[in-house]
């Protein structure tokens, strides 16, 4: 019975690790996808596009004298390529004024599959600095082109999310009934009280909620809205409720207690966030539309959360919602997947608008801190020295990675 439990856990792991991956991989391609476009309509070259980090395990270019594709395995160099013309096209590109070979540039773009499944990237000719004077180099560009590229990652973030809100919204989304439907919207699912979220430390954690789970009754007592529990929870106070769920078509008994969580609180909590959640559908002319004006929404709640975080953070009051990391957002995709693919659907969208609206920030390191430098530089009318501008974005992707490595650590310690 152990190893059948074992092997479950183990099969469970590994898809969440699967679709996670998957999301990962549709999020990110996206993204630089929008890069990639952008510099090549602006006129730039673009050395790479790759899914996943190096080390490269293998891509493929198109050599533009032969019209022939080339292969290459693991790094790559000119002496992977053998005919004589694509050298000599090799020759002429690595011949630039003031610069010796480049052991990055090829006849064309690369599209490379590297060993580290877990990002993406666009190597844009100059992005570094690097052949400011080349006409076909990012750093030759007028600074609106340069934005346009910068900012395009965003965009195509934001165009996915309102997209896949506009499909899932034809086929069926989870809603909140709590504030009303709207007339045109088509119920394909009566509301149900559902757990969107559990709180760390506290009753609902330590008695085995999770997210996802449809409340049916506490002690025996049905409950049809989220109202109903949360008074029924206010006066019983401090006594051993026991609660029945239903969890992947299965029910559930637990039993928990009420108590204060927070200091300040006034009365004892299970630390649960509800939802009357039901589903509903549009006709697809509206569902798009809807998408759209979804996604916008998303965005606009998103930038209030990160300003409430960031002025709680400056003023010492410390995270005034949980924040997830790779682990975390892992699970909650795993979470999502298991209650069905509208699920899916929606929590994909949801960090694809969280990407769009962390990209955008004026951090260095991240497309709003690229932007930054050129609206400086446009604005001073001189660029900042390179270095500077590489030592800042340097600084800035250490403290993100110190930071997703604190948060990581938290997650993980949270799934035990």
């Amino acid at each position: 019975m152990i190893k059948l439990i074992k092997q479950e856990i183990q099969t469970k792991t590994i898809m969440t690790i699967i679709i996670f991956i998957l999301v990962l991989a549709l999020l990110v391609l996206v993204h630089e996808f929008g890069h990639f476009i952008a510099a090549r309509k602006s006129g730039m070259k673009v050395y790479e596009f790759g899914f996943g980090f190096p080390p490269r395990a293998f891509g493929v270019y198109k050599d533009p004298v032969t019209k022939q594709y080339v292969w290459l395995w693991g790094k790559g160099s000119q002496k992977s390529v053998k005919s004589e013309s694509q050298k000599s096209s090799l020759n002429e590109i690595n011949s630039v004024a003031g610069g010796g070979k480049r052991e990055e540039e090829f006849p064309a773009t690369v599209y490379s599959i590297n060993w580290l499944p877990l990002g993406g990237f666009c190597k844009i000719k100059g992005e570094e600095g690097e052949g400011a004077i080349e006409p076909d180099s990012f750093g030759f560009q007028k600074a609106w082109k340069k934005i346009i590229v910068l900012v395009a990652g965003v965009v195509m973030n934001f165009l996915l999310a309102a997209i896949l809100l506009g499909i899932g919204l034809a086929i069926g989304l989870p809603a909140d009934f709590s504030g009303g439907v709207d007339s045109r919207a088509i119920v394909v699912q009566e509301p149900r009280v559902m757990i969107q979220g559990v709180d760390n430390n506290s009753p609902a954690k330590e008695a085995g909620l999770q997210m996802g789970d449809t409340v049916i009754s506490l002690d025996n007592q049905l409950i049809k809205s989220s109202l109903a529990m949360t008074d029924f929870i206010k006066n019983n106070g401090d006594k051993i409720v026991n609660i029945k769920v239903e969890r992947a078509g299965k029910e559930i008994a637990l039993n928990l207690t009420p108590k204060i969580i927070k200091a300040g609180e006034s009365s004892p909590r299970l630390g649960v966030i509800l939802a009357d959640a039901g589903m509903v559908r549009y006709p697809w002319h509206i569902a798009l539309y809807k998408g759209f004006v979804a996604a916008a929404f998303g965005v606009i709640n998103i930038f209030i959360v990160f300003f409430v975080l960031i002025k709680n953070l400056i003023i010492g009051k410390g995270l005034a919602f949980d924040v997830s990391g790779p682990v975390g957002i892992a699970v909650l995709v795993g979470q999502s997947a298991k209650l069905g693919i509208n699920y899916l659907i929606n929590i994909t969208a949801m960090i694809s608008l969280s990407l769009a609206a962390m990209n955008i920030l004026p951090i260095p390191a991240l497309d709003g801190g690229r932007v930054l430098f050129v609206l400086i530089e446009k604005i001073f009318r001189r660029p900042v020295p390179v270095k500077y501008e590489q030592l800042a974005h340097t600084i800035g992707f250490l403290l993100l990675m110190l930071l997703v490595i604190l948060i990581t650590f938290r997650d993980i310690k949270g799934l035990f």
